[in-house]
């Protein structure tokens, strides 16, 4: 069994589909496990997807502002360097789950604290069709409010996040998310897209969930990473490879997490204003998707997104953030 598959959306309401191409049969049901962190069953760990899409979430900064009113002719998709054609295409009209994951160690009390006390401010760029669900990690994973479209009651929610403490002592970044999507997957099918949005100071090791098993678990259920960290946050040193070194222990690297699937990381020098952007970069986004290429199971499919020649000209420097790749499924 593989453990993601080709990063599939379950519908994909009042979307244009370009009209010429006729698609081809659906694919079964395909299915991503993860090895299960500690605290979660291996049977439970597994990341379900259902459709013959590709979904890729991207992003188009320029002088760091998001930029809106691009057209799906403004985009070039390409899958192992050859261009594809985009079988369906979105802004802003697509309704978005977002899940927030928080650190609640005591080195992040303050930075959140911060954060609730924006809260509503921040959560109010979300669109009344859209989700939002609160969840909170140290050694393990709570959830503390299951996906909403009451943005007061996940306010609320935010604001009352540090007072939990069932969670252990530790900051096991990559356990937790790996819990929060096994997690998800039991709650109702979402027709959108889906931002996690982790809170975290990236420091500390893991053990038996490296950055890979997160990945492809991500990929499995469309989910981009964005992560607000501490102001003193950076990304690992690369590991010396010592003769007695315990390959079960890899550090935390939430940057890596966000580049791969597409991501923001925002520095939490001004948490409460961070926190407002982020709830505005997630939620002005394109929702572009292609059909997937064949290839052996599991095999992993390097994607890059571009903007058009015309559009380049026409918008100067830019940088556009997507996926990076995705998992096939077995042929049918």
């Amino acid at each position: 069994m593989i453990l993601a598959c080709t990063g599939l959306l379950a519908q994909w309401p009042s979307v244009k589909s370009q009209p010429e191409q006729q698609p081809p049969p659906a694919a079964e049901p395909a299915k991503a496990t993860a090895a299960a962190p500690k605290g979660t069953s291996e049977q439970n760990a597994v990341y379900r997807s259902s459709s013959a899409l590709v979904r890729i979430d991207t992003q188009v900064l320029r002088n760091h502002h998001a930029v809106g009113g691009l057209t799906q002719s403004d985009f070039v998709v390409l899958d192992e360097q050859q261009p594809v054609p985009i079988a369906a295409f979105e802004q802003e009209s697509a309704p978005l789950q977002v899940i927030l994951l928080f650190d609640i160690s005591g080195s992040m009390s303050h930075i959140l604290a911060e954060m609730a006390t924006v809260a509503e401010k921040a959560l109010g760029n979300l669109h009344p069709e859209d989700q939002v669900a609160v969840l909170v990690f140290g050694r393990h994973m709570a959830p503390l409010l299951e996906p909403t479209g009451d943005r007061r009651a996940a306010a609320r929610m935010i604001q009352d996040a540090p007072l939990d403490r069932s969670v252990g002592a530790g900051s096991n970044l990559n356990g937790a998310i790996l819990e929060t999507l096994d997690w998800l997957a039991k709650q109702p099918p979402f027709a959108g897209r889906r931002s996690l949005i982790a809170l975290t100071d990236n420091k500390g090791m893991h053990y038996q969930t490296p950055d890979d098993k997160v990945l492809r678990a991500l990929a499995g259920m469309d989910i981009t990473l964005n992560a607000i960290v501490s102001p003193d946050a950076r990304p690992p040193k690369p590991l010396r490879h010592a003769a007695n070194a315990n390959p079960d222990f890899t550090p935390l690297d939430v940057f890596k997490l966000a580049q791969e699937t597409g991501g923001d990381i925002f520095r939490a020098d001004k948490a409460g204003g961070r926190f407002i952007e982020m709830m505005q970069r997630v939620r002005l986004r394109y929702d572009l998707a292609i059909r997937p290429q064949a290839g052996p199971e599991g095999s992993f499919r390097r994607l890059e997104v571009q903007l058009t020649d015309a559009a380049q000209a026409r918008l100067g420097k830019v940088e556009v953030r997507a996926r990076t790749g995705y998992y096939t499924l077995a042929a049918q």
